[in-house]
């Protein structure tokens, strides 16, 4: 493990556990928030409870409203900062850019003045498979979340993985999870359409891969500390997990 890179889970909750915070995560390097995934509104609230700022990098994971809830508030802190109107990135991917629009943006006036559109605020890159943050490629992957393609994971090659909400994806992780990474698996007590029970994982991932899992949205304290007692590794609002240093491709310097 290295001290340079860790992970910050904002929030571990469901969309109703609110003492839990949203589910949102920062990956950091030497301490400092690096690449930021989601914004939901309680956790944007820890964010900035953390850090004294809001996010200047940020992953988009799918557009239900505990993910992006923030963003209005987003928009108002980076809009009305000049050093960093325009150039907070956001990274979304690309089919989900119209739902995201339709989600946070599409109000007729982002001021009540006029004069500003919701995107000046951001500097908005559509991704495909992957893409570049700061010298480091880094992977997206399609998830099972209610419809195809409008819920994706990311992937920090040999250090962590994001499954964002999902169903289990065994096939997308014997891929994308190959590198020994820690893997941030939704996963709750009890399983649903759109989301991971832990029956559900322990049917359908080997231990190897469970042993990696570190289980975050789930519905309550009394669930996380079940599925604790089940031997799993479950993620804490505001605990920080050490991870491995990348061995995602860097750019060349």
């Amino acid at each position: 493990m290295s001290a340079g890179w860790t992970l910050r889970l904002h929030g571990v909750g469901n969309a109703s556990a609110v003492e839990l915070g949203s589910a949102m995560a920062t990956i950091e390097r030497d301490g400092a928030p690096w690449l930021t995934i989601d914004c939901g509104g309680e956790g944007l609230t820890a964010f900035q409870r953390t850090y004294g700022h809001s996010p200047r990098a940020l992953f988009v994971t799918h557009a239900h409203f505990d993910h992006v809830g923030g963003f209005e508030r987003l928009f108002v802190d980076s809009y009305f900062d000049p050093a960093w109107r325009g150039r907070v990135r956001v990274y979304v991917p690309a089919p989900l850019v119209p739902l995201l629009q339709q989600r946070v943006a599409s109000y007729p006036n982002a001021l009540a003045e006029g004069g500003a559109n919701f995107w000046d605020a951001f500097q908005m890159v559509p991704v495909s498979d992957a893409f570049w943050h700061e010298g480091r490629r880094l992977d997206v992957f399609p998830v099972r979340h209610h419809w195809p393609d409008t819920a994706f994971g990311l992937r920090l090659r040999g250090s962590v993985v994001w499954t964002g909400d999902t169903r289990p994806i065994p096939e997308m992780l014997a891929r994308h999870a190959d590198a020994d990474e820690l893997v941030a698996h939704d996963c709750g007590l009890h399983g649903n359409p759109s989301h991971s029970g832990i029956d559900d994982l322990e049917r359908e991932y080997p231990p190897a891969l469970l042993a990696r899992c570190l289980l975050y949205h789930y519905a309550s304290p009394a669930d996380g500390d079940a599925l604790a007692a089940r031997g799993h590794r479950v993620g804490r609002p505001g605990e920080v997990v050490l991870l491995r240093e990348p061995t995602a491709m860097a750019a060349a310097s």
